[in-house]
């Protein structure tokens, strides 16, 4: 007795002094950290976050598979963050109705836009099923079995869901690297339509320039609406839908916060590698973020300069920019950090105090193999990075190589008539409105200059030989003359399988020299990282085993998490920087606009951000309205959009970004300098009122 309580007391104490990390999984949230959340100011009951009708999780929405998201109203508003909402608005934009730039306002339902792809997902139930899948032989099955047996039980559990709710589907995954797996039944709706969205000088203010940043002043916020059927139930886009009335909305509180007031986010955080061995941390840097940094580095510069010489361009362009520029500065940001704060040696130094424990306990001897687990990672690491450097050059970065990429994989639909095989062809739709030709051949051709550069001779595609002896090493000659001569890229052309012209077409020459260096790199290696991912999962076992008695929580995988923390600022280079923005900060920015392009904004924008007085959204205590604030909540990417509340359940505003010394918190959470930022809910709502004019919204929220 007098043992468990020295090691209830010593997991108490860890627990205190890493208060503010963990995506804590809310179906068997541990009792420890639900007391840690009331003594930091959480007032609500253990059941009012998962369990009751009302609980805060049904208020929370998985957006469209990469975003958070949370309903505010009785007839189904989202809110989620305005880069989350991003492609929406630029799918509805043309140079005519540019809504990226002027942003757009739907003054009735009839005038709320439907979303091709678009859904909210909202998550029924979680359970923890690994003793079944145990009594089945998962661990003593190879990956493809294991797949092939998740996928099995995984469609089973689907149709006893269905033959309680039609609309109801269940995923599998895996927690805590494999050692245990989670069933989560979710209910989608897809039909969801665009209500509101600032221009993009306000939905993005501060761009590449202060992304990832902190002080901010983005009011990164979009605004769409769950439509169901007649039964309000899950239904296809049509027009009889009606607005969705959902189980529990969230309460927008006007009431605000203060320095050291407890703060909760709850969302669908994407990746993290805490678990990871510092052999796996030293390959994430040299070998993935390196590349993706140095290539798309070169790449954006192509575009913003194509991008800022022409409306329609950018049109086009904003939002692959945006995606490829947000993953650029992380991968720099990451390793900065990771150098900073000696993350590989902190690793290594964990990693030998574990394999003193296993060598004392025995615990997994003759699987968990530290020196093994070393000379797997090397055996792979060259391939990885010029694996890297081939994705980040050659997929989804123009169309030419897009659509070659295609065909050489086998993944075009065939027309014509089954027989004879002759008349059978491939045609690509027409996605002229998606791309441009002139930025489009430019990427192509310094990226395949660059590629060369970066992996040298050993994984070259054949077509390079093309380049010297015809074109004399000119990329840029060779990348035009396949656009002029390939068949892939002529307007409405069809492809006519096997035929002399479409073997000899240099655009399906090109594709098919591309993925043969990929299945030249992918070639023996799964083998290897078979190994690795056995060994990881055993690092991650033993480090549970070894501290059993303190709760943890499993990486993120894009399923319900929690964090929990404080309102809280903090100090850098012996500068204490505050907790939260206001008006006066961000039209200081604007002033700076000429020589910032990511500080322009409508005149109308400075106009409001420069009053005087702004009413009830003013903060009652520090007599400003708070544009952006900071949390030490444990966030990542998939948290975009994710709602922040206070200690008694309400919204006060949304999760965007992390601060620049965060960015190893993928890997390690650090509680003294990471931060979660987001935007205030009373500076979203100023906006809707004084900008949008959004009236009926903000009825409709209770305001």
């Amino acid at each position: 007795m007098r043992k468990l309580s020295v090691l209830t007391i010593a997991a108490a104490l860890v627990l205190q002094a890493h208060a503010d990390e963990g995506m804590w999984t809310l179906c068997n949230l541990p009792q420890p950290v639900y007391q840690a959340m009331q003594a930091e100011g959480f007032q609500l009951p253990y059941d009012a976050l998962y369990k009751s009708n009302d609980a805060i999780k049904n208020s929370v929405v998985n957006f469209s598979g990469f975003c958070s998201g949370v309903v505010v109203s009785p007839d189904g508003l989202v809110f989620t963050n305005h880069h989350c909402g991003f492609e929406a608005i630029r799918s509805h934009s043309t140079v005519e109705h540019d809504y990226m730039l002027n942003g757009f306002v739907a003054k009735n339902y009839e005038e709320e836009l439907p979303n091709k792809d678009m859904f909210v997902s909202f998550m029924v139930s979680q359970q923890d099923i690994t003793d079944r899948l145990t009594q089945l032989g998962i661990d003593q099955r190879d990956k493809e079995a294991k797949s092939a047996l998740i996928d099995s039980l995984q469609n089973a559990l689907t149709q006893e869901a269905k033959a309680q709710d039609s609309t109801l589907h269940v995923d599998i995954d895996a927690f805590y690297e494999g050692n245990r797996w989670y069933a989560t039944t979710y209910q989608d709706f897809t039909d969801l339509r665009l209500v509101f969205a600032l221009p993009k000088s306000m939905g993005k203010f501060g761009g590449e320039t202060d992304n990832w940043m902190w002080p901010r002043q983005t009011c990164d916020f979009s605004v769409f609406r769950i439509y169901a059927d007649k039964n309000n139930r899950p239904a296809a886009y049509s027009k009889d839908n009606r607005p969705y009335h959902p189980q529990h909305w969230a309460p927008v509180s006007l009431k605000g916060y203060r320095d050291g007031d407890f703060s909760m986010t709850i969302g669908y955080p994407g990746s993290t590698n805490r678990y990871l061995s510092h052999y796996g941390i030293k390959l994430r840097r040299d070998a993935e973020n390196a590349p993706r940094a140095q290539v798309r580095g070169i790449k954006q510069e192509v575009m913003q300069r194509h991008m800022r010489a022409s409306e329609a361009v950018r049109i086009k362009y904003d939002s692959k920019f945006a995606q490829s520029a947000n993953y650029w500065k992380n991968s720099l940001g990451m390793n900065k950090c990771i150098d900073s704060i000696g993350l590989v040696q902190q690793k290594r130094d964990y990693e030998a105090r574990l394999r003193q424990w296993q060598d004392s306990t025995g615990f997994l001897k003759g699987k968990l193999d530290f020196d093994k687990l070393g000379a797997y990672y090397e055996k792979r690491f060259d391939r990885v990075r010029t694996r890297y450097y081939w994705m980040e050059t050659f997929r989804r970065t123009n169309e030419l190589a897009t659509r070659a990429m295609r065909l050489a994989m086998g993944g075009m639909e065939v027309k014509g008539p089954k027989k004879p095989a002759s008349k059978q062809y491939h045609e690509f739709a027409d996605n002229s409105n998606e791309w441009d030709a002139a930025l489009d051949k430019e990427v192509l051709a310094v990226l395949l200059k660059n590629y060369r550069q970066q992996v040298g001779n050993r994984y070259l595609p054949k077509f390079y030989t093309t380049i010297d002896q015809r074109f004399g090493g000119d990329y840029q000659r060779f990348v035009d003359d396949l656009y002029a001569r390939s068949i892939i890229m002529k307007k409405g052309a069809k492809l006519f399988y096997n035929t002399k012209a479409y073997k000899e077409d240099p655009g399906v020459r090109f594709g098919q020299d591309v993925m043969d260096i990929y299945y030249d790199l992918t070639e023996g290696m799964g083998a290897i990282n078979d190994s690795i991912e056995a060994q990881e999962r055993y690092l991650c076992a033993a480090k549970l085993r070894m501290e059993e008695d303190m709760p943890h929580y499993s990486d993120a995988n894009f399923t319900m998490r929690l964090s929990y923390g404080q309102v809280k600022g903090f100090s850098l280079g012996g500068k204490e920087l505050g907790y939260y923005t206001t008006p006066e900060s961000i039209v200081e920015k604007m002033d700076r606009a000429k020589s910032n392009v990511d500080y322009e904004a409508e005149p109308i924008m400075r106009q409001l951000l420069s009053s005087k007085d702004f009413g009830r959204f003013t903060d009652k205590d520090t007599k400003k309205m708070h544009l952006c604030f900071l949390t030490n909540n444990d966030i990542t990417g998939g948290n975009s959009g994710s709602p922040m509340f206070d200690g008694k359940g309400r919204l006060i505003g949304l999760a965007f970004d992390g601060n620049w010394d965060s960015l190893s918190s993928d890997i390690l959470f650090d509680s003294l300098l990471a931060r979660c930022i987001g935007v205030d809910i009373r500076y979203m709502l100023f906006m809707m009122d004084k900008w949008g004019h959004a009236d009926r919204l903000l009825k409709e929220m209770g305001l």
